[in-house]
This record gives structure tokens, sequence and C-alpha cells, in this order.
């Protein structure tokens, strides 16, 4: 029988002829799926008569080569996606990635960014796909901010802290956009990543709001007081100060930070926000803040005196970093003007 031919090139060539035969004989398709790696790859990358637990099991026990062939498989089914995610080289999950027929669950992504995350093209494949969940994308982001500051500090361009300062505030930055450009039942899922990676702080909610992205400050407060959804929004809307005073400090945040919640939470009922959506600072609430955070530290709310709030004067002073910069970049934009009968755009 061919398939117990000593010579490799013989069951190479039979691999070759039926690996995309639905009419092989299975024992002889499973057969040649154990041989070597150049002679399995053939029917694991194609054959239409291998079972989701023969591709498993493969997957699991196999070496780099077999991996990559099953995870080249056209409309490989979500099982074996996730035994090439969690048991995969670094190379068959980047082919598993850049397999758009492939079915990836969500915890698989996952398992993905924890084994692999730290390499450049496992991050640019996966950010290329639409189906990666928000919440994996803003792991992305952290990883990518991680090696950036490691990066950074290892050429002395920065100091360590500062660099890791520069490169944490960037994150925060993407991770409110993230949010505000993420599907409705996918902000859930993603702030508990943030809370349970331990990113969901008093700073990343203050620049939530600072940005006009109620959906995900609300959202925040819920899962930080494990209050109900809707109550923590009528709180929020409520027109009185102590229904948002007892829902932060159910969230557990410091008594420091409320009056820089409460002007901004002002400016939001007033619905005094300036365009551009749900990803910038505006400009308003960032003002209020820090003239509120100035003024008055947290006596308001029962803070002690001198207790000014590290994150009031950060997120203040990021916020009228930003607008000061857009507002500079828009003053200084250079105006082309006609010439030679050629009109400016």
């Amino acid at each position: 029988m061919l398939l117990d031919d000593p010579s490799p090139l013989v069951r190479a060539e039979l691999a070759r002829a039926l690996s995309f035969s639905e009419h092989a004989p299975p024992a002889v398709i499973l057969g040649l799926a154990l041989d070597q790696p150049e002679i399995a790859s053939w029917v694991l990358e194609h054959s239409p008569l291998l079972l989701d637990t023969d591709l498993v099991d493969v997957a699991a026990n196999g070496v780099a080569q077999t991996q990559l062939a099953i995870a080249n498989r056209a409309d490989l089914p979500c099982p074996v996606a996730a035994a090439i995610a969690e048991v995969g080289s670094a190379e068959a999950c980047l082919v598993l990635l850049e397999n758009q027929g492939a079915e990836i669950a969500a915890f698989s992504f996952e398992r993905i960014v924890a084994r692999h995350g730290h390499l450049g093209a496992i991050r640019e494949a996966m950010l290329q796909r639409e189906d990666v969940p928000a919440a994996t994308r803003q792991a992305l982001v952290a990883k990518l901010s991680e090696a950036l500051a490691g990066f950074v500090a290892a050429r002395e361009w920065l100091e360590h802290d500062r660099a890791q300062r520069v490169a944490r505030e960037a994150c925060e930055k993407a991770t409110v956009t993230l949010a505000a450009h993420a599907p409705e039942h996918e902000i859930r899922p993603l702030i508990r990543h943030l809370r349970e990676s331990g990113q969901l702080n008093a700073g990343l909610v203050l620049r939530a709001l600072l940005s006009g992205n109620v959906d995900m400050f609300i959202e925040a407060l819920a899962e930080l007081s494990e209050m109900p959804l809707a109550r923590v929004s009528a709180l929020v809307y409520d027109n009185g100060n102590a229904g948002l005073r007892a829902v932060l400090q159910a969230a557990g945040l410091a008594a420091s930070t409320y009056p820089a919640f409460r002007e901004a939470v002002e400016v939001l009922r007033e619905g005094g926000f300036d365009p551009g959506g749900a990803t910038r600072l505006k400009r308003r609430m960032v003002e209020r803040v820090l003239t509120r955070c100035a003024d008055d530290p947290g006596r308001r709310y029962g803070a002690p005196a001198d207790a000014a709030s590290p994150v009031c004067r950060r997120g203040g002073a990021r916020g009228g970093t930003d607008v000061l910069r857009r507002s500079a970049r828009r003053r200084h934009r250079p105006k082309l003007r006609a010439r030679g009968g050629i009109a400016s755009r």
C-alpha cells in the first residue's frame, strides 16, 4: 500500500493527489495527516475529510509547520482556531489572523494577545481584522504603549518615569477613542476589561467625561459602583448633586475628585459641548474643571482642605494642552491662495 511506502517522496505524492478529494479513504487521509510535517501539511491544509477533532489533536501535538497548514485552511471553524490560539506558535497565530475565512472567537483573540501581543506583526494583523472586539483592541493598545515606553527609555530619549507617563496618557486617549467608536454592546465588556486590568481609574473616567463620552462615563460608574446602569444614568442626569455624589462614593472615587466631575457634569447638563464628537476633550468643560479645581479642591464635598486632587490637575492640564494644540493648528494652518488661475482648495 502506498501509505506504507518507505519513501517519503511517494507518500508526499499520495498526499498531493488525495488532499482535495472528497472521496478518498478517510483512514488514508488520517494516516497522511499524522505523517512527517512535509507530507501532512498537504492534507491538513486542504482535505475536506478531516474532522475538527482531528485538526485540534494535530494542532495540540504537532510542530510549527503542521500548525501553519491548519491555520491556513479555508473556512476554519471556531474550535480549531481556538486550538491554534491556545497552543500555536507565533507564526501559526499570525497566519490564523491573516486568514479572513477563519472564525475566531473573542476569547481566542484574548489568548493571542496574552501570548504574542508583544510582537508587532501580531498586533498589526489583529488590528486589521474587523471582528476584533473593542476590549481586545484596547489590550493591543496597552501592549503597544508598554513597548514604546520601553523602547524610548532604553534609548535614553526620555527618563523611564516620564516615558511611562507619556505612554500611559496616550493609552488613555486611545482608549476613549476606541470606546467612542465601539458598538454599544461592546462598551460594557471594554469597561470590565479595563477594571480587571487595573486601568479603570479616576483619570481615565474623567478623561472620558471631559471628552463628552457620556456612555463610557456612565458605564464606568456602573461597573465600579456595581449599581444598575439605568440607576446610575438617572442619578447622573438628575439636576441635583446629591445623586452624583452618591454614585461617585459608591464607585470608590476619592472625594477630592468630586469638584472636577461635578463641573463637567454641569456643563453636560447645560448642553454646552464644542463640536468634534466624543473623542476630543471639550474646551468649555476643561476650563470649568480647571477653575473649580483651583478654587475648591474638594472642601465642598468633605475632602481635606489640602486634598487638591492630582487627577483634577493632571486631567485638566492634559485637556487644556490638547485644546490649545488644536487651536494653534487651526490658527497657523497655511491658507492656499489661487495662483495662475488654479482655485485654492
